[in-house]
């Protein structure tokens, strides 16, 4: 067989994903970014300090953007071929994270508003599901190559998901979080009846997919399907 040649150059191997983690404290289920047990193969995580969703979401993650490039060259450095985070608004450093480091990043689920929006037929449109809706903005879309006008439905009427959230609360009552990610979904689509597919931007929203699905009948597109 010839000889055969090892090559190293990193400290862990086998773990092909790397996570940027948000700095925070709310439950993580299975089907949850930051839940180990989520995926089908090992990762590998980095918190990056001080990154709190109130501030990725309500500031665009004002000054958080060196320490997101420091850790995801720590992540490559350590063994990922590959980065992700947890938290569908950092698209905004998508350009600036695959410059730095080199390797295929996925910062947001929202990358996969293009793909999902070719596979649909003549006259439907991929709509949008978000921990914030109205905090979205053209540089979000731009960065992911999505139209400025993509429906969005936010869960920030509700009472339970987007405040655990935003302030970092322990306790999540998951009953009540799917009943209102699903409700928010119905009501993208009776806004929007032309919605025929629907990409989650919040990657906590993962776990919750299933439900979407077999409440409203389209494709799901999640944080998980991007990065699997």
């Amino acid at each position: 067989m010839g000889n055969r040649k090892g090559y190293g150059g990193k400290t862990v191997y086998g773990a092909r994903v790397g996570i940027l983690m948000l700095d925070t404290k709310w439950p993580r289920p299975p089907g949850d970014t930051g839940n180990a047990l989520t995926w089908p193969f090992p990762v590998l995580y980095k918190v990056v300090s001080g990154a709190t969703a109130r501030v990725v979401i309500h500031e665009q993650g004002k000054g958080l953007g060196p320490a997101f490039l420091d850790a995801a060259a720590e992540l490559v450095k350590d063994g990922a071929d590959g980065i992700t985070t947890t938290g569908g608004f950092l698209a905004i450093f998508q350009k600036q994270l695959a410059a730095h480091v080199n390797v295929p990043v996925a910062s947001s689920s929202l990358m996969q508003i293009p793909l999902a929006q070719a596979l649909l037929p003549p006259g439907k449109r991929v709509g949008v599901l978000s921990v914030h809706g109205d905090r979205i903005t053209p540089e979000h879309w731009d960065a992911v190559g999505a139209a400025h006008d993509t429906p969005v439905m936010g869960t920030e009427h509700g009472t339970e998901f987007t405040r655990v959230m935003l302030n970092d609360e322990i306790e999540l009552d998951y009953e009540l979080a799917e009943r209102e990610i699903v409700e928010a979904g119905a009501e993208l689509i009776r806004r929007n009846p032309e919605v025929g597919a629907i990409v989650c931007e919040n990657h906590n929203m993962a776990p919750y997919a299933k439900a979407l699905n077999a409440r409203l009948r389209v494709p799901i597109f999640t944080v998980y399907t991007c990065v699997t």
